[in-house]
């Protein structure tokens, strides 16, 4: 396999030699917010002929070159005509001079709200906040309902957590990152998500497939990194109010304050208050927890453009308390402990109360002079603590993480061939209790990576990275990430991409639905270093063909991808006998295929058509046999439609938005030993949901919205298993396949001052 890597690597690292009939450079500009500094559309020309070339999208050019030519003028409307002195062949990086006495002109153009980069050699796309504004996007976890590359569903019919899925694995094979810092992994795992609110978030890159080594080794299946605002482009004072049909109410507001020409301060204030009971289906508990959460943060950006100084300063504090179970459960009389002795007449119910703190600091600089070399430096301390129990069953958790990470970036020769290298350091303690037994543990890790990208600035480009880390529990390891992007033709893109991942699994805190059941849990410790099981080690390939087309004068574009993740070890979460839970290590073969073709067309002006299709196909052998995976639909078809009227002078306007999905059949669990009433049907048929959302924009400062979730008033019959019994031996919140709460209509309002 070291060899396969070895001759990977050297294949894919080729260096474009410059040909003696051709000059090649580049033309840049300081403040230009690519991350290439290229400018598109630079004319140069060398003097006294009519030999001239135009600069690409990245700021390159090619131009036929004699002997003779010698001075190379340069010509760019806004800056000032330059002619420079060309004494050899190597490639030149030239920087443009504003023109100081020109008028300004302003050019204005609609960005799209998700966009997919063409030049990108990863499979990576930007979902921009305008997008976020399409649905009520309360919270991160609710922000990607009007996207095709990620799934949305219920962990368990008590809390109301969604968890996400890409490419058809949950949340802990994803990376999540907040700026680059991994921020939703270990005890934050379940609820991270709802713990950063959707006005907060800027926008958000998703990357399909194996990650960049950059961010670490723990990524598998793929990246979600989540951009906040900013303190210097965010507005001055901005509102967000929320309230909806099942008794849900948030405030966001924003306040940002210019200390200095250098420094802007921001303190974002977030709560939201769920305090009505809802027992829409009768089985006595609630479809929805009471909750209530302050989340405070407090952000600082310092800014000096002229010496190339960038830096963040981030504190946060939060404070999350749900309480669900029966209806009629009133924790300060009726909660139940495990020395309990229980009559028959004990409320079944539970609180998880979460308090976290977390703090970070980036640190950039650009080399004045060379713009296409900077160096970073990132650390960020968090502290989560849990308190929680399910009935009889309490889980406590506290975890304490420290991250940092020093990252250089540069040339080799010219920006065709750039690298990122650097270290970076984590530490984890973990002190876990589940019931009456205390787990833990300290994980930490120091890695070194390096990773190379090329681009002949025509049609191929390549990233390879590797890293190695040596962890205490883990060992010391290596991390390889290839991904390669080609053009065949005309607005058409390949790209190709094989990756490695490992991490540790921590079982209780991503499971937590488990402790909602009577299950009884079983941990199979083969005297691994982690709960007494190894950990999890994958490998992702990928391809992706995307096609840009133009039909009735109208652009559009359709996406072809196929991931596989192939685990060569796994910790098995074994759902199969109702009456327990099983952890244990893989024997066997476990692997998920994931396809998806995605089309978007502009249907008429500002009328958008977005859908999608996709297929799973991912079976794993249990102790049982081999299955496929269960509460996993097969099927899934996506379409969102939105249009928006043009804005008037007054920037008054009118957004629609409609999202439709059909989700496909599902195995269930395997229920056939509970008595019949408590039994499940091995398969369940698919279903449909449909979302909307109307928004009237009055002015820049002020907009008002109203939607709906679930209009299709889909609701899972029975979510809770034994719901007449919650103490008994059949008692089961886990296996939801279906929404809990039906229909639900909210309405909100937005106010900024800029």
């Amino acid at each position: 396999m070291k060899k396969y890597i070895l001759n990977s690597f050297l294949l894919f690292m080729p260096f474009i030699l410059l040909s003696q009939t051709t000059y090649k450079g580049m033309i840049m500009e300081k403040n230009n917010p690519k991350d290439n500094l290229g400018i598109e559309g630079v004319s140069v020309h060398w003097l006294n002929t009519n030999v001239s070339a135009i600069t690409n999208s990245k700021g390159w050019f090619t131009i036929t070159y004699k002997p003779e030519y010698k001075k190379l003028v340069v010509n760019y409307l806004g800056y000032k005509t330059d002619t420079i002195t060309i004494n050899n062949l190597e490639p030149i990086h030239y920087f443009l001079k504003p023109e100081s006495d020109l008028e300004e002109i302003t050019i204005s153009t609609k960005r799209n709200p998700v966009q997919k980069s063409f030049l990108s050699t990863t499979n990576m796309f930007t979902v921009n906040a305008e997008e976020l504004l399409k649905a009520a996007c309360c919270n991160l976890a609710e922000s990607f309902e009007t996207n095709p590359s990620i799934d949305l569903s219920f962990s368990d019919a008590l809390t109301g957590t969604r968890q996400i899925e890409m490419i058809g694995l949950k949340s802990p094979y994803l990376l999540i990152t907040q700026e680059n810092i991994p921020s939703i992994r270990g005890a934050s795992q379940v609820f991270g998500m709802t713990f950063t609110p959707g006005t907060w978030v800027e926008s958000i890159q998703i990357t399909k497939g194996a990650g960049s080594v950059v961010n670490g080794f723990e990524s598998i299946s793929g990246q979600i990194n989540a951009e906040l605002v900013k303190p210097f482009s965010d507005n001055k004072f901005f509102l967000n109010a929320y309230g909806s049909q099942m008794g849900r109410f948030e405030l966001n507001t924003h306040f940002n304050e210019r200390i200095s020409d250098k420094w802007q301060t921001g303190l974002y204030i977030h709560g939201n208050y769920t305090g009505q009971k809802f027992d829409n289906n009768g089985d006595n508990f609630l479809d929805r927890p009471l909750s209530n959460q302050i989340n405070v943060m407090n952000r600082w950006q310092f800014t000096d453009a002229e010496k190339g100084w960038v830096s963040f300063i981030n504190v946060r504090f939060l404070n999350d308390e749900k309480q669900t179970g029966e209806i009629n459960f009133n924790p300060s009389t009726d909660r139940v402990y495990p020395e309990t002795i229980l009559t028959g007449d004990e409320l079944w119910g539970s609180e998880i109360d979460t308090k976290r703190f977390d703090t970070s600091v980036k640190l950039g600089y650009v080399f004045p002079e060379m713009p296409y070399q900077s160096l970073g430096f990132q650390t960020a301390y968090s502290n989560h603590q849990q308190d929680s129990y399910f009935g009889l069953n309490v889980y406590d958790i506290q975890h304490e993480s420290l991250y940092s990470k020093l990252q250089l970036n540069s040339i080799i020769g010219d920006t065709r061939n750039q690298f990122k290298t650097g270290l970076s350091f984590t530490y984890d303690k973990y002190d876990e209790l589940v019931n009456t037994t205390n787990y833990q543990r300290k994980e930490n890790s120091l890695g070194a990576f390096f990773e190379y990208e090329f681009d002949n600035l025509e049609n191929f480009s390549l990233s390879a990275g590797i890293r190695i880390d040596t962890h205490n529990l883990l060992g010391t390891f290596i991390t390889p990430r290839l991904h390669v992007r080609y053009v065949p033709w005309d607005r058409g893109v390949f790209r190709a991409s094989v990756g490695r991942g490992k991490r540790s699994a921590n079982i209780f805190a991503e499971n937590q639905q488990l402790f909602a059941s009577s299950r009884q849990i079983n941990v199979d410790n083969i005297g691994g270093n982690i709960y007494g099981l190894n950990p999890e080690i994958a490998w992702n390939y990928g391809v992706s063909y995307m096609q840009r087309f133009n039909i009735f004068e109208k652009n559009g574009d359709i996406t072809f991808d196929f991931y596989q993740t192939d685990f060569q070890s796994q910790v098995i979460v074994d759902w199969e006998n109702p009456q327990e839970i099983s952890f244990y290590d893989l024997d066997g073969k476990s692997i998920a295929n994931s396809f998806q073709v995605e089309v978007n067309y502009e249907l008429v002006k500002s009328f958008n058509l977005r859908t999608a299709y996709k297929y799973f196909d991912i079976s794993t052998d249990y102790k049982s046999g081999t299955l496929q995976k269960s509460i996993q639909p097969k099927d899934r078809f996506f379409a969102n439609l939105s249009y928006e009227t043009e804005l008037t002078e007054k920037e008054s306007q009118w957004r629609f938005d409609v999202t439709y999905n059909i989700i496909g059949e599902q195995r269930l669990p395997n229920t056939s030993s509970n008595p019949t009433q408590y039994r499940l049907p091995e398969n369940v048929g698919s279903y449909q949901l449909l979302n909307s959302q109307i928004t009237k924009v009055f002015s820049n400062k002020f907009e008002v919205y109203i939607g709906g979730e679930n209009l299709t008033n889909v609701q899972q019959p029975n979510p809770i298993l034994g719901s007449d019994d919650p103490f008994g031996a059949n008692f089961d919140t886990t296996i939801v396949y279906q929404p809990i709460f039906g229909r639900s209509m909210y309405a909100g309002l937005r106010f900024k001052i800029k």
